[in-house]
C-alpha cells in the first residue's frame, strides 16, 4: 500500500468505482413510498402536514387550520411557552430592554420572570460567559475549519473531557450543562471565526474577553468587532434575531435531532453537537446564506430596481432555473407550516428597515421589499398553484447580518447561538420520557442467495 496518497483524494479510479457501485444500489424506486404510504420527512404526502411523532409544551407553530379535514391558510403564529411571540416581543420592547435572556428563562422554567428572577438568572448566565483555561489555545487555535459550524461542534464535543459530571443526566446537571452551554456558544463561534479568518484569510487575529456587564447581544457585538463599538440600535436588533430564532417547535430538524438523540440517554454535549450537524444543513439552519447570495445576483443582473417588471422577468428566469444557481428555487420564500404569513419575518422585517435607514442602504430594502412582493405570484405561474407563498425569517435576517457587518461565515452559527436554548429546554422534556426514539422503517429489498466467492463475477 501507498502510504503516501492523499487520504482525502477523491478523484482516483477506485473511489470513483466504489461510489457508482454504492450509489446504483441506494436508490429506492420513488413509487414504492406511496405503495407503502410512507411519510416522506413525517409529512403527509397528501396535504403537507406534518405526521404527530411526539408532545411538547415549549413551541407552538401555526400556519394554518384544519376544517372539515381540508387545509386553510391562516396568518402564522408562534408561541413560546404558550406566550405568544409578538406579545412577547412588544413586551421587553416597549420597556426599552433586551428580550434575549427573558426569553431563554422562559423556555427553560415555563414562565415569565419576575426583574428579581431575571437579574438572578442573568447574572449566572454571565458568570458562565467563560471558556475553561487555555481551551481557546489548545482546542479552537490549533485546529481551526473553514466551517465555524464544524469548529463550534468540535468546540462543543471538546468540553465533554473538561466537565466533571459530563454524564451525569440528572436534573440539575442538565440544567448546569445546558446554561454553561447558552453562554458559552457565542465565545466558541466568535472566536472560532477569528481563528479561521486568521489562518485561512490571513487577517490580525483578535480576541476580546466577554465583558459580563453586557447582555448576550451586546456582547456578541463587542468581542465580533476589533473595537469593540455598536450602536443602541444595532444591539437591539441582534438581540431581536436571537429571540426569534430561539425555537420553534419540536418538529424543525434540529430541535427533533435533538430529541432522537436525548432519548438514547447520551451525554449533554453529544446532543447538542448532533443538533448542530442537523442545523448546518443548507436546507435548514444555512438557508439565509442562499438568500444573501440570490440577492448579490439579483442586483448584478437587475438593472433598475424600482421596476417591477424588470424585477419579475429576472424572478422567472432564477425560477425556470435560468439563472442564479439553477435550482429554480427563490430563496426564502415559502415554508413547511406558514402559509400567508411567518411572524418572525413580519417581527424581523419593520426593525430591519430602521437599521437599513440608519446605514444608508433603504434602496436594498426596498429591493428586498419588492422581491417578497412580486416572488409568489411567480412561483404560482411556474407551478400552476396558488398554494399560499410567503417569505420566511431567512428572507430577512440574512440581510439583517449583512447590515449588521456580520460575516457570511457566522451567520448559521449565530442561528446556533439562539437555537441553543430551544434545543436545551426540548432536551430536558425529553430526558423525562423515558421511551427512546425508534420509527419503523420496512425492507423493500429481495431476499438473495450467498454466492460462494469462486462463484462470484466482478460488476
Amino acid at each position: 500500500m501507498d502510504n503516501s496518497i492523499n487520504p482525502y483524494l477523491i478523484n482516483n479510479e477506485q473511489i470513483i468505482r466504489y461510489a457508482q457501485l454504492s450509489d446504483a444500489n441506494s436508490k429506492i424506486d420513488p413509487a414504492l413510498y406511496d405503495k407503502y404510504d410512507v411519510k416522506r420527512g413525517l409529512r403527509d404526502r397528501k396535504d403537507g402536514t406534518g405526521v404527530l411523532a411526539g408532545l411538547t409544551e415549549i413551541g407552538e407553530v401555526h400556519g394554518y387550520s384544519m376544517i372539515d379535514y381540508n387545509k386553510v391558510p391562516g396568518p402564522g403564529r408562534l408561541y413560546y411557552r404558550g406566550v405568544n411571540i409578538n406579545h412577547f416581543v412588544k413586551g421587553f420592547t416597549d420597556e426599552n430592554r433586551f428580550g434575549f435572556e427573558e426569553c431563554v428563562y422562559l423556555l427553560l422554567f415555563g414562565r415569565l420572570p419576575s426583574k428579581h428572577q431575571l437579574d438572578e438568572f442573568k447574572e449566572l448566565l454571565s458568570f458562565y460567559r467563560c471558556l475553561p483555561k487555555n481551551f481557546t489555545r489548545d482546542v479552537i487555535l490549533k485546529a481551526p475549519a473553514t466551517e465555524v459550524m464544524n469548529t463550534l461542534m468540535r468546540g462543543v464535543l471538546a468540553l465533554y473531557p473538561y466537565d466533571d459530571k459530563a454524564d451525569d443526566t440528572s436534573p440539575e446537571n442538565l440544567m448546569r450543562q445546558c446554561m454553561q452551554l447558552i453562554s458559552r456558544f457565542p465565545l466558541l463561534s466568535v472566536y472560532g471565526y477569528q481563528a479561521y479568518n486568521y489562518y485561512y484569510n490571513r487577517q490580525s487575529l483578535t480576541l476580546h474577553m466577554p465583558n459580563p456587564e453586557l447582555s448576550m447581544a451586546e456582547d456578541l457585538l463587542s468581542i465580533m468587532r476589533p473595537d469593540q463599538s455598536y450602536t443602541p440600535l444595532e444591539a437591539k436588533l441582534l438581540d431581536m434575531c436571537l429571540v426569534v430564532h430561539a425555537e420553534h417547535g419540536g418538529g424543525n430538524n434540529s430541535t427533533f435531532t435533538d430529541h432522537v438523540v436525548s432519548s438514547t440517554g447520551t451525554d449533554t454535549y453529544s446532543v447538542m453537537a448532533a443538533a448542530l450537524g442537523s442545523l448546518k444543513g443548507p436546507k435548514h439552519g444555512g438557508a439565509n446564506i442562499r438568500v444573501g447570495k440570490m440577492f448579490a445576483n439579483i442586483k448584478a443582473n437587475v438593472k433598475d430596481w424600482g421596476s417591477d417588471d424588470e424585477i419579475t422577468a429576472y424572478l422567472r428566469k432564477i425560477a425556470a432555473g435560468e439563472a442564479f444557481d439553477g435550482s429554480g428555487l427563490i430563496y426564502g420564500i415559502g415554508h413547511a407550516v406558514y402559509t400567508l404569513s411567518d411572524p418572525r419575518c413580519t417581527i424581523l422585517k419593520s426593525y430591519v428597515r430602521e437599521l437599513a435607514k440608519e446605514k444608508g442602504r433603504l434602496d436594498e430594502f426596498d429591493l428586498y421589499d419588492t422581491v417578497e412582493r412580486l416572488a409568489p405570484d411567480v412561483l404560482h405561474e411556474k407551478l400552476n398553484s396558488d398554494k399560499p407563498l410567503c417569505a420566511n425569517v431567512d428572507f430577512y435576517s440574512g440581510f439583517l447580518y449583512n447590515l449588521l457587518g456580520i460575516p457570511e461565515e457566522l451567520y448559521t452559527p449565530l442561528f446556533a447561538v439562539a437555537r441553543i436554548a430551544g434545543w436545551s429546554a426540548h432536551r430536558i422534556e425529553e430526558m423525562h420520557s423515558g421511551k427512546i426514539i425508534r420509527p419503523a422503517f420496512k425492507n423493500v429489498h429481495e431476499h438473495v442467495d450467498y454466492v460462494p466467492m469462486s462463484e462470484r463475477e466482478e460488476q
